[in-house]
């Protein structure tokens, strides 16, 4: 049974930095929220400041950990009786160091949430909404998914994937005229705890690291604007640290004859 709130807005990663303030984004348009991460006390706090300024919305908390392939599905299964019409895949974390020296641990929870269970929730939703008007899937990637950086070559590497991996879903919409869209959106450096977990330190000095960098804020303003726009990526330049929207920017095979055929 469908709730009679309406349609929700799914964000993972919401209990702080870019998914703590799309959150608060979305709710600002009216839309209802269901806000996923692991800490509770912060998944509270968020919803609390969202009912203070939005009391006409519902805010629905899911407290787990999506580097757990399980947890995944649990998650996916336990919003079956709420109406989605938007997805955003935020949750993720990066590493800074050399692949020869890298923490195979935390490597592997890092494949897990930002590969696997990405395209685990991506591949649901899309199966269950692709020809559901107004649907939207947006995946956050990095501009580390479109140019490889010094020092964090396979937090770059996970992120390309979601790049490609999300670019290539939108052609598909597309190519079999459903009706959802598919986005990707790939900031730079953005003041968050981003910083702390890559760097396995409790402290993170944004200023003196990177000199320039966005907020979690003007991350979820971007967000937005990709969300009401028609392009597929909206990508922040590494260098410049502007903001544009763009077309689907990696080769796309659609027309080669090089193809399989369908049988």
């Amino acid at each position: 049974m469908v709730q009679e709130k309406g349609k929700y807005t799914v964000i993972t990663g919401a209990s702080s930095g870019i998914g703590y303030e799309t959150a608060k984004a979305f709710a600002g348009r009216g839309k209802n929220l269901v806000i996923v991460a692991r800490r509770k006390d912060n998944l509270e706090m968020l919803k609390k400041e969202i009912l203070e300024e939005r009391p006409d919305v519902d805010v629905v908390i899911r407290s787990t950990d999506l580097s757990v392939s399980e947890n995944v599905y649990q998650l996916y299964e336990g919003l079956r009786d709420y109406e989605i019409e938007t997805w955003v895949n935020n949750a993720g974390f990066g590493n800074y160091g050399s692949v020869a020296d890298q923490d195979l641990g935390k490597i592997g929870a890092m494949l897990h949430l930002n590969i696997e269970a990405l395209t685990i929730l991506s591949s649901l939703f899309v199966h269950d909404y692709k020809d559901v008007d107004g649907t939207q899937l947006i995946n956050v990637s990095s501009c580390g998914g479109y140019t490889i950086v010094p020092t964090a070559v396979t937090y770059c590497a996970a992120k390309f994937y979601v790049s490609t991996f999300t670019e290539g879903l939108a052609w598909e919409l597309k190519e079999t005229g459903a009706k959802m869209k598919a986005k990707v959106l790939a900031p730079a450096a953005t003041k968050t705890e981003f910083g702390m977990v890559a760097n396995n330190v409790s402290e993170y000095d944004y200023d003196k690291s990177f000199g320039t960098y966005h907020t979690g804020k003007q991350m979820a303003g971007f967000l937005l604007e990709l969300y009401d726009s028609e392009k597929v990526v909206g990508l922040v330049d590494r260098e410049s640290f502007s903001f544009r929207l763009a077309d689907p920017l990696f080769p796309y095979a659609g027309n080669s004859s090089h193809n399989q055929q369908h049988m």
